[in-house]
């Protein structure tokens, strides 16, 4: 029934899902009925996942803002284009692991042509053949490649309504304003003698290395090589440069709000919870663009259970909090810059190595690229040490040290894994709503600080939906961030 409900509403389906529906092929018109009912089902159990974003008329692929922005690159030949069919493709894989793993078994139970009912390795399977199918035709026309460059595209995470309704000319100035008070407190912070900031800690460490370290560029130099110059680590070459690049944190500890851990879902809780019994840091891989070269980055996220209230009427505290620490690596392999946010898309600040140089704001007002320290190059055995305040979870000093720095270790886990988390009472479900948000994580400060165009400020995101500025407009996984802040050495 879903398939003929697709069908009788194909006028509306974008092309070239429309053809496709239309196709005298059955295998094709199967495949496009497929992808109708999947979608149908997905959206109707609300488990969408909100990490990248779908792309019309093609279900079977979606964009980041690095693809996105590498789609000039892809239009100059057909083998760029096939490139980024490819890496578009795995997005959306990625994605429908975890959307079919959430879906209700029910669910998948109806989707239609599944020979064993409710099984959703067969239906992932039928996913993988329908989209290598779809493609297959897709990419043949080109026609069809131009619609497909057009369209791959993110849609930005601020709200124009919101601004314009927020008087945001205006309101920005204040804002700014505040923003500006907040960087001067931290910039005292950094300042400090580092005996003043020896409040008791803890120091974790991450795991040894899963095999002996190589050169540090090794494994990037032949993984970029391909149409879109995307470094690409094999699996093994990937674990290998996570554990190598893993930050030590020291964390300061005022009460169990300090004590990071694994995210999970409890019986009969509609908000994540942290297992502190588990020191789990969840890892992943991204890119940036800087003058044409693509280089790697690898993305750390330690949970905290709370930010607790300060004083009464805090309208940053509330239910978890996360911080994330990212490593962006020369071609060669070599730390160019660090930087680090909370979950909300909050308290964005660098790090930059003398390989690094900070540009100037083009606006005054603008959030532009906050540097409370400068670090010295990092040498090969070097890893940053993360200080990270009770409370607030706020960095406030990062080291250089070397070797094994502390008896306790977390674990360094997939952050994927957020995207479908086994449930004690049956199933799973994502951390992450539809809309890319942690129900309930809400902070009191959305009803102040909506003017600036961030949808629920300060509750916690997933990766792709990071507003990272209230004044101009900037997001942690922009492909032009560190380009149009930085100059970097990459001799």
């Amino acid at each position: 029934m879903v398939a003929i409900g697709a069908l009788a509403g194909c006028a509306t389906v974008a092309s070239p899902l429309r053809e496709h529906l239309e196709s005298p092929a059955p295998s094709v018109r199967a495949c496009g009925s497929w992808y109708a009912a999947l979608d149908q089902a997905i959206d109707a159990a609300a488990v969408r996942d909100a990490q990248e974003a779908r792309i019309a008329g093609f279900p079977y692929l979606r964009a980041n803002r690095l693809l996105s922005a590498l789609k000039e690159r892809a239009a100059d030949s057909e083998s760029a284009v096939q490139a980024l069919a490819v890496r578009l493709a795995a997005l959306d894989h990625a994605a429908r692991i975890a959307e079919i793993g959430n879906l209700p078994e029910a669910d998948v139970a109806g989707l239609p042509e599944l020979v064993v009912s409710g099984s959703r390795a067969e239906a992932l399977s039928r996913t993988r053949d329908c989209a290598r199918l779809l493609k297959e035709i897709d990419m043949a026309k080109p026609h069809v490649r131009r619609m497909l460059l057009e369209r791959a595209r993110v849609p930005d995470d601020y709200s124009s309504g919101l601004r314009l309704a927020g008087l945001y000319f205006l309101t920005r100035i204040p804002f700014a304003s505040g923003v500006r008070r907040w960087e001067d407190e931290m910039k005292a912070v950094f300042a400090r003698a580092e005996d003043d900031t020896r409040r008791p800690a803890v120091r974790y460490a991450p795991p040894p290395a899963p095999r002996p370290a190589g050169p540090p560029g090794r494994p990037l130099v032949p993984a970029a090589e391909n149409p879109l110059g995307m470094p690409e680590p094999q699996a093994d070459d990937l674990a290998d440069l996570i554990a190598a690049h893993a930050p030590s944190f020291e964390i300061e500890i005022g009460g169990d709000h300090d004590r990071f851990g694994e995210l999970r879902w409890l019986r009969e809780r509609d908000v994540p919870a942290v297992d502190a019994s588990r020191h789990v840091v969840y890892a992943q891989a991204s890119h940036t663009l800087y003058r044409g070269r693509v280089l790697l980055q690898l993305v750390y996220t330690l949970w905290f259970p709370e930010r607790p209230p300060r004083e009464p009427g805090d309208l940053l505290a509330g239910t978890l909090d996360a911080v994330m620490w990212r490593v962006t690596l020369s071609p060669q392999g070599e730390p160019l810059i660090y930087d680090t946010i909370h979950a909300c898309g909050c308290f964005h600040m660098f790090f930059p190595t003398a390989r690094a140089r900070a540009l100037a704001a083009p606006d005054r007002l603008e959030e532009w690229a906050f540097v409370p320290q400068q670090l010295p190059r990092v040498s090969a055995g070097e890893r940053p040490l993360v200080r990270i305040a009770s409370g607030t979870h706020y960095v406030e000093r990062v080291a250089l040290v070397r070797g094994t720095d502390s008896v306790a270790r977390y674990q360094l886990r997939d952050y994927d894994e957020l995207r479908s988390l086994m449930r004690l009472d049956g199933g799973s479900r994502s951390a992450f709503r539809p809309d890319g948000m942690i129900a309930g994580t809400e902070r009191a400060e959305r009803y102040w600080f909506w003017p600036m165009g961030v949808r629920s400020a300060g509750a916690m995101r997933q990766w792709g939906r990071h507003a990272t500025a209230f004044v101009g407009r900037r997001h942690f996984d922009d492909a032009d961030l560190f380009e149009r802040r930085f100059e970097f050495d990459l001799r």
